[in-house]
C-alpha cells in the first residue's frame, strides 16, 4: 500500500501515547502520511494550543486529540477514527459493519476512562498520591468486576465473529477496532500484570488478536521505533504495584 498524498495532522500531548495512540496505530497501520505535530514541529504545542482557544477557523475541539485533513477538523478518539479508517481501507464498505465497528470502538471508549479512574478516581487535577487510598479501592473493584466484564465482552465479540469465519473483531479482514483492541491488551499488560497474568486464559482469541496485530509489517516497525513512545507515569495505563495485588483471583469471565 502506498502512502497517500494527503497530510493528517495529529495533535495531542507529547510524551505521552494516551488516546493519541489509538490515532497514531490506524495511521501506522495505513501506511498514512502524518505529522504527530506537537511531538515532531517547531512550536507544535503552541499551534495545538491556537486550536483549543479557537483561533484557528472551523469546528473547536474540547480537548485533544484532534486531527486536520484538508480543511476538516475532527476531535474525539472514535470520531477520528470512524472519520479516518474509510479513506484508509481500515473499516468494511458494509454500513451495518460500520456502525457496528464504532459501536466496539465507543465500548472501549468507555474501557478506557474506567481504567484511568484507578489511578485517578476522584479528580483528574489531583495528584496520584492525593488519592492512593481511593484508588486501591477503585483499583480492587476494577480487577475483579469491571476487568473481566469488558474483555469477556471483547472476547465474546470475536468468538461470534470467528463463527461466521472471522479472525477479527469485525468483518472477515482487520479494521481500526482491532488496532485498539491490541493496545487495551498491550496497556493493561503493563498496568496490570498481576491481573492479566490470571485472566488472559479466559481470553484467548483476545489475547490471539493482540499477538496477530503485533506482527503485522508496519506495526512491528512502529512498536520497534522512536515514534512509539514508552508507557509511563503520565498516560493512560499506569502501573502501580499496589494497585495490582496477588491477594484476590480475579473473576473468571462470562460468570
Amino acid at each position: 500500500m502506498k502512502k497517500r498524498k494527503a497530510t493528517v495532522e495529529l495533535y495531542y500531548w507529547p510524551g505521552i501515547q494516551g488516546r493519541g495512540e489509538f490515532v497514531r496505530l490506524l495511521l501506522e497501520e495505513a501506511g498514512a502520511a502524518y505529522v504527530d505535530v506537537a511531538r515532531e514541529s517547531q512550536n507544535g504545542l503552541a499551534a495545538m494550543m491556537r486550536f483549543l482557544e479557537g483561533e484557528v477557523p472551523g469546528a473547536l475541539p474540547f480537548a485533544p486529540p484532534f486531527v486536520k485533513l484538508g480543511s476538516a477538523i475532527v476531535s474525539q478518539t472514535a470520531n477520528i477514527l470512524a472519520f479516518l479508517a474509510p479513506r484508509f481501507g481500515l473499516v468494511p464498505d458494509d454500513a451495518a459493519l460500520r456502525v457496528e465497528a464504532h459501536q466496539i470502538q465507543l465500548t472501549v471508549a468507555d474501557f478506557i476512562d474506567e481504567i484511568h479512574d484507578t489511578h485517578h478516581p476522584i479528580a483528574g487535577s489531583l495528584y496520584y498520591e492525593d488519592q492512593k487510598a481511593a484508588a486501591k479501592r477503585r483499583a480492587r473493584d476494577f480487577v475483579q468486576q469491571r476487568l473481566p466484564k469488558y474483555l469477556g465482552w471483547l472476547e465474546k465479540v470475536m468468538g461470534r465473529n470467528r463463527k461466521s469465519g472471522g479472525h477479527w473483531l469485525v468483518g472477515s479482514d482487520r479494521t481500526y477496532v482491532d488496532l485498539s483492541a491490541f493496545q487495551v491488551v498491550e496497556g493493561l499488560r503493563y498496568a496490570f500484570p498481576n491481573a492479566m497474568t490470571r485472566l488472559e486464559p479466559t481470553i484467548p482469541l483476545l489475547a490471539a488478536l493482540h499477538d496477530r496485530v503485533a506482527k503485522r509489517l508496519r506495526i512491528a516497525a512502529y512498536l520497534q521505533s522512536q515514534r512509539r513512545q514508552p508507557f509511563n507515569q503520565m498516560g493512560i495505563f499506569r502501573h502501580y504495584p499496589e494497585l495490582d495485588a496477588r491477594a484476590r483471583r480475579a473473576r473468571r469471565v462470562g460468570r
